[in-house]
C-alpha cells in the first residue's frame, strides 16, 4: 500500500509527530527526540531527551537555557540528509532567524515539508528562504489575511533614521524580539550607514553577542547603564516590546516610543501600545509571499498553522489546492516570550 502523508506526520498533544521516524517537530512539551526549525521560544523548548537542529539553532538554546537544555544534541548541516528511523530528513533555510530551517521529511518517495517560521524578506542576519518542492507543505499563517502586504524594511528604517535626525535631543527606543528582530534591526541599521552605539537593555545581551560570534556585523553595542539613560539624547535604544511603556523607558531624555514588528501594520494595534513610531518590521511572509511560496513548492495539499488559518486554506480551494487547518496551540506567542525575556 502506497505510503500517505498522514504516515509521515501526524498531531498529537505534543505537536506534529513522525510515527516512522519516531521523532516530534517542535513539540510544546518534553519528548525522547525532538526536530526543532528555529530558536524563538515557542518552537524549540528545553527538557527533550534528544534535539536534532541547525548548529546555529543549538547554541541559541544554550544561551537561551542553558548547556544542559537537552540530553543530547545533534546537529543538522543544511541541505545534508539525516536517516532517522524509517525516514529521511532534510534542513533547508527558513529565513526566519539565524539558524531557522524547515525540515522534509521523506520515505518512499512522499515529500512533506514543515516550514516553521518564514519569511521571504530580506534580513542581512541570516540566509534567505529555500523552496523545497513537496507533495505536502506545512506552512504558518501569522499574517494570513489579505490586508497584510508588508512594506520594504529598509524604508521603514530610514523612517527611524529621518526621526532621529529630526529630533536629535530625544532617545528613541525601540521595542524588538530578543532573538532576530533585535538583531536584524541593528544590522539594517549598519547598512543604512548608522555608524553610532546602539544600545541595548539587559534582555538582548547575550543574543546579540551571539550574532556576533557568529561573524553578523552589528557593530558597538553597549549595554545601557541606569545612570547614564537621561544623558542619552539623540540614541538608538532597543529593547523588548514590554519595556517601551514602564518605567525603564522613561528615565531617558524625552523618548520617542517605537515597535518594529509586522503587527504594527495594524494602526490600531500601534494606537493601543502607546507607540509613536511603528516600523513595520515583520520577520514572517505576509500574504501575497504566503500564496506565492505555496505555490512555488508545487504541493498538491497544504496543512496551516499557527495563525489566520481559515483565510489561507480558502485561498488554497480557490487555486485547486487540498488544504486543511491544524489548529495547533501554543505557537506563535514572539510577543509573551519577550516579556519573559525582559522579565
Amino acid at each position: 500500500m502506497p505510503i500517505r502523508a498522514s504516515d509521515l506526520l501526524t498531531l498529537t498533544r505534543e505537536g506534529l509527530y513522525c510515527p516512522l521516524g519516531r521523532f516530534h517537530v517542535d513539540p510544546t512539551w518534553p519528548v525522547e527526540r525532538a526536530l526543532i526549525t528555529h530558536g524563538h521560544a515557542d518552537h524549540a523548548r528545553s527538557g527533550h531527551r534528544a534535539v536534532l537542529a541547525t548548529p546555529e539553532t543549538l547554541r541559541i538554546m544554550a544561551v537561551r537555557y542553558g548547556e544542559d537544555f537537552c540530553g543530547t544534541r545533534q546537529e543538522a548541516r543544511l541541505g545534508e540528509t539525516i536517516r532517522v528511523g524509517d525516514v529521511a530528513v532534510r534542513f533547508a533555510p527558513a529565513g526566519h532567524v539565524l539558524g531557522s530551517a524547515q525540515i522534509a521529511i521523506e520515505a518512499e518517495g512522499v515529500r512533506v515539508v514543515v516550514s516553521g517560521d518564514y519569511k521571504r524578506a530580506y534580513d542581512p542576519t541570516c540566509l534567505p528562504f529555500e523552496v523545497v518542492p513537496c507533495d505536502v507543505f506545512i506552512t504558518e499563517a501569522t499574517f494570513g489575511l489579505p490586508v497584510f502586504r508588508m512594506p520594504d524594511t529598509r524604508d521603514e528604517i530610514r523612517k527611524l533614521l529621518d526621526s532621529v535626525a529630526l529630533f536629535p535631543e530625544r532617545a528613541h527606543i525601540v521595542g524588538a524580539y530578543a532573538l532576530g528582530k533585535a538583531q536584524r534591526v541593528m544590522a539594517l541599521l549598519r547598512e543604512a550607514g548608522y555608524d553610532r552605539p546602539i544600545y541595548l537593555h539587559g534582555a538582548m545581551e547575550k543574543l546579540t553577542e551571539l550574532y556576533k560570534r557568529e561573524g553578523i556585523p552589528l557593530g558597538e553595542t553597549p549595554k545601557v547603564v541606569a545612570a547614564e539613560r537621561p544623558k542619552l539624547h539623540g540614541a538608538v535604544v532597543l529593547c523588548p516590546p514590554s519595556t517601551i511603556q514602564d518605567l525603564w523607558s522613561r528615565k531617558f531624555p524625552d523618548p520617542v516610543t517605537s515597535f518594529a514588528s509586522g503587527w504594527m501594520r495594524v494602526r490600531a494595534r500601534a494606537r493601543q501600545k502607546g507607540v509613536e513610531l511603528p516600523l513595520v518590521i515583520s520577520d514572517h511572509s505576509d500574504w501575497p509571499d504566503l500564496c506565492r511560496t505555496i505555490r512555488e513548492t508545487g504541493a498538491g495539499e497544504v496543512w496551516v498553522t499557527h495563525g489566520q488559518e481559515d483565510a489561507l486554506v480558502h485561498w488554497c480551494g480557490t487555486q485547486g489546492i487540498k488544504a486543511r487547518p491544524l489548529h495547533m496551540l501554543g505557537y506563535g506567542d514572539e510577543e509573551v516570550e519577550s516579556a519573559e525575556a525582559a522579565a
